[in-house]
Order: C-alpha cells, then sequence, then structure tokens
C-alpha cells in the first residue's frame, strides 16, 4: 500500500479528534488526522510527523498525518484506513476464488468474507498502534464495536463458517498483540471466548516505509 506524496513536519498540538497542529517547513500548518484514537502515547508536542499531501485542492486542510515517530520505537502508522488497505492486498495473494469486502453478518458487517473451494471465511481487521514495553494492544480506547464484532464472529464459527481477526501491527519491531484489559475488559473476554470457538487470532507484522505500508509476516496467536 502506497501513498502520494508525503512530507515530514513536527507534531505541535490536537484540538480535536479530526484535526492536528503541525509545523511543516517552518510553518504552522492544520492537518487532517486519519484516526480518531486517543494516540495519546503517540501525538506528543515536538513527535515528528508524516503527512500526506492531498491531491485534492479545494480542502480545507491540504495535509493527512499518517504516521509518528515514536521515541525507542520509530514510525508508527496511524492511518486507520491503511490495515484494510493492505489485508486486501495481503488477501489477494492467498488463492481466495472470492473476496469480498464489507459482508453483512448478524447485526455487523465484518471487514472481509473470502470463498475457496465452497467454504466461507470471515476475517475482521483491526489496526494495532498501541505498545508497551515491546508488546501490542489493542483496544487503545473502548470499542463496543469491537466486542460485537467479536461475538458475531464467535457466532459465524459455531455456524460453520471460518472466522478470523487479524490484528494488522502498524509499527516494525513487535510480534504480538494482546487485549488491552486495562481499558476494555469486556473486549478481552469477547476475545477469549471467540478463541474458544476456534475463531483464529492472527497477527500481520508490517514494514512501515516512508511512503507505504506492507505485510511481511503472519503469525498466529
Amino acid at each position: 500500500m502506497k501513498y502520494g506524496r508525503i512530507i515530514e513536519g513536527r507534531f505541535l498540538s490536537r484540538p480535536n479528534r479530526f484535526v492536528a497542529r503541525v509545523e511543516v517547513q517552518g510553518r504552522e500548518e492544520t492537518v487532517h488526522v486519519k484516526n480518531t484514537g486517543r494516540c495519546r502515547e503517540l501525538l506528543v508536542p515536538g513527535a515528528p510527523v508524516r503527512l500526506e499531501v492531498s491531491d485534492n485542492p479545494s480542502r480545507k486542510t491540504k495535509y493527512d498525518l499518517v504516521a509518528v515517530r515514536k521515541e525507542g520505537l520509530g514510525w508508527v502508522n496511524i492511518d486507520s484506513q491503511a490495515p484494510n488497505r493492505v489485508v486486501k492486498e495481503w488477501l489477494e495473494t492467498q488463492d481466495f476464488d472470492v473476496i469480498r469486502p464489507e459482508f453483512s453478518y448478524g447485526r455487523s458487517r465484518i471487514d472481509f468474507a473470502m470463498e475457496k473451494a465452497g467454504q466461507t471465511y470471515l476475517l475482521e481487521v483491526k489496526g494495532c498502534t498501541l505498545e508497551v514495553d515491546g508488546v501490542g494492544y489493542f483496544p487503545d480506547a473502548p470499542t463496543e464495536r469491537g466486542v460485537k464484532h467479536l461475538q458475531e464472529l464467535t457466532q459465524a464459527q459455531r455456524a460453520g463458517f471460518r472466522c478470523g481477526i487479524a490484528f494488522v501491527i502498524q509499527m516494525e519491531g513487535i510480534t504480538e498483540v494482546r487485549p488491552n484489559t486495562a481499558t476494555h475488559p469486556e473486549f478481552g473476554q469477547a476475545l477469549a471466548e471467540a478463541r474458544a470457538a476456534g475463531v483464529k487470532v492472527l497477527f500481520l507484522l508490517c514494514r512501515v516505509g516512508e511512503d507505504s505500508l506492507e505485510i511481511v509476516e503472519q503469525r498466529e496467536g
């Protein structure tokens, strides 16, 4: 997955979930943040950031904030749209007969449904940007939606689908993701129940390039 033109800047502040103030080439700019999560441990004053330059001249903000450098870790892609994009590219290399995004099941839309030899597979995708002591954690804020997705996958697995949840690790050097039970214990419980039902848990390790994100390894959790 590649971006268009990328430039670097320095994070200053985040007035709300959707925008940030960033120093770009000596000027203070208002930029769009492509992640509505908290990202408090990442978006700290002075942190180096990467911005994609918009090719839409009518936009109010000309930059999208897509990555930030965390001291002691390196670059972290925080683009919340990136995980589904890289997973779609990755699935296209996995020999499925059919790949369908946004599959309706129960009360949810599951990110991907795939078919191979008459078997249907369902895959939900979550991006991981939270790192603590060399381990990835999800979520970084309570997610009732995430709990509902896990419950739907558990039901689907019991109904005969083959289901999985894929954590896209949007940083390098991290090889596993654990449920952030301190922030949302219900998510951890739902993940344990999904595992017990046979839902696969995948960790998708990525290479974070200057203008790209690429899945380079798959591990089972």
